[in-house]
């Protein structure tokens, strides 16, 4: 179901120890941000690296324009602020970032894009299953609203993958005690909707940030949306 995971460079950082921290200074690098590293380490993110092109996908993917991009939306390592158990996703509305909680108090920090007024969601559920390059099916409300999109309706088989689909390169689906939300986690090669307001409904991630999150989390995985 959830297809081959490629080799990507977006799992590639660097762990230094604290006499290394010299790095931060340096063009497109960046430490903690979240209120302090682990005792006697530190990572440091080259973003030109993790945010550059990914040729081996399926579809590959050109680099992130990151001066489309407020810096404080970039991945960081940062101290966990949710309280919530390791292997949680934790989606904070207001400040649009999406946690992904780790051992020792500590969780990767996402920027996102989110849905704009009117089409949000809120609560706590799960991942029930992930996908890459997934296809992408509008919901029948969806085309009520713009019959346009009837042509990918799931009677005519959706939109294939592609860099043009709105799901973009990964998808995680969220799930309820009432089944499916029809809310996703997933990818957008429209970088100036980071730490906006605009989709319909779903979290919108750079796709160099959410094939890193695919590849981190298990199906089933909780997540709260606050």
């Amino acid at each position: 179901m959830d297809g081959d995971v490629s080799a990507s460079i977006s799992r590639r950082y660097v762990v230094a120890g604290l006499g290394s921290v010299f790095c931060a200074g340096l063009a497109g690098c960046t430490t903690d941000g979240g209120g302090g590293a682990a005792p006697g380490r530190v990572r440091v993110y080259s973003y030109e690296e993790i945010y550059g092109p990914m040729p081996r996908e399926r579809f590959p993917l050109p680099a992130v324009d990151l001066s489309k991009v407020d810096s404080k939306f970039y991945r960081r390592e940062v101290r966990d602020p949710t309280g919530e158990k390791p292997g949680t996703l934790v989606v904070n509305t207001s400040k649009r970032y999406l946690y992904h909680v780790l051992p020792g108090r500590r969780a990767i920090r996402y920027g996102v894009g989110l849905g704009r007024a009117g089409f949000e969601w809120s609560g706590r559920g799960w991942i029930a299953w992930k996908q890459a390059w997934p296809k992408w099916t509008p919901p029948d409300e969806m085309i009520a609203r713009n019959p346009e999109l009837a042509k990918y309706s799931a009677d005519n088989g959706g939109m294939p993958p592609g860099l043009n689909n709105p799901l973009g390169a990964r998808a995680l689906y969220i799930h309820n005690e009432d089944g499916d939300t029809l809310y996703r986690v997933h990818g957008t090669r429209e970088f100036a909707s980071i730490g906006r307001a605009v989709s319909s409904g779903c979290v919108r991630m750079i796709n160099q940030d959410v094939i890193d999150l695919y590849d981190h989390v298990r199906a089933g995985s909780p997540i709260l949306v606050t």
